[in-house]
């Protein structure tokens, strides 16, 4: 299956950053459900930030102008 990339290459960068923060914020959180919904959404941040696609920006109509694709 093939997406066209919708989040150009500065936003991936902050994203991986923001999902790390959030898998180790998870892992310091204390009740069971603030630690899987951390975790669960630092991982969704970091796949969305190495595919390059995210659902979320496709259902609004986000694309990517061709010269900043990165």
């Amino acid at each position: 299956m093939f997406w066209i990339k919708n989040i150009p290459g500065w936003e991936r960068g902050l994203r991986v950053a923001a999902g790390a923060g959030l898998i180790v914020a998870g892992g310091l959180a204390g009740p069971l459900a603030w630690k899987t919904g951390l975790i669960l959404g630092g991982g969704i941040a970091i796949l969305t930030a190495i595919v390059g696609f995210c659902p979320a920006c496709a259902l609004v109509g986000r694309r990517l102008d061709r010269r900043l694709k990165g």
